[in-house]
């Protein structure tokens, strides 16, 4: 059933991108394991194992503030239509920022999007396809618009202070880089 690979194959590079939603996992070695979905036009498959990521501006932000502290992360990629499979990817990530050196470069491989807060770049050791056959079918309908409504009502701005008061710190008090 599972089947690991030491990189991301042409046919596992080509399911990343045909999912919609995505999963990022990351923990600290103590406090709160976080789990969130992802979704939009925010995932680049750069190479055999390297994947962008752009992080958008949210209530929160575990990501960010585990990386700092443990550069672990875990991307999860299930079908919702089609054959059934499951693919994680497992790696090591770090956290750019807007006023980082490398903003510039990595930020080009995504469309603008109002709120763009991080771009995590995550070197992969491990991939793993597995059956999801216990995965329901699930239609997709289309993007949800709020959060870039939201961002563009805000405009810059306020989006950072939204971001100072709301990004910093993780639920666990852990700074975050912003």
């Amino acid at each position: 059933m599972a089947k690991q690979f030491t990189s991301i194959e042409p046919p596992v590079k080509e399911f990343i991108e045909a999912q919609r939603i995505f999963f990022v996992g990351t923990a600290t070695a103590e406090g709160r394991v976080n789990v969130s979905p992802k979704g939009m036009d925010t995932l680049r498959v750069l190479g055999s194992n390297r994947v962008l990521w752009l992080n958008l501006t949210g209530s929160g932000n575990e990501t960010a503030a585990h990386l700092r502290e443990h550069n672990r992360i875990t991307l999860v990629f299930c079908a919702f239509e089609g054959k059934p499979n499951i693919t994680r990817l497992y790696g090591t990530a770090r956290v750019i920022h807007p006023k980082d050196e490398s903003w510039t470069e990595l930020i080009r491989w995504f469309p603008p999007l109002p709120g763009s807060r991080q771009v995590i770049d995550v070197t992969v050791d491990l991939v793993q396809t597995s059956c999801g056959m216990a995965v329901p079918f699930m239609d997709f309908q289309g993007e949800r618009h709020e959060l870039k409504e939201w961002a563009e009502k805000q405009g810059e701005e306020k989006v950072r202070e939204y971001q100072e008061r709301k990004n910093k710190l993780s639920l666990d008090g852990k700074p975050t880089g912003m």
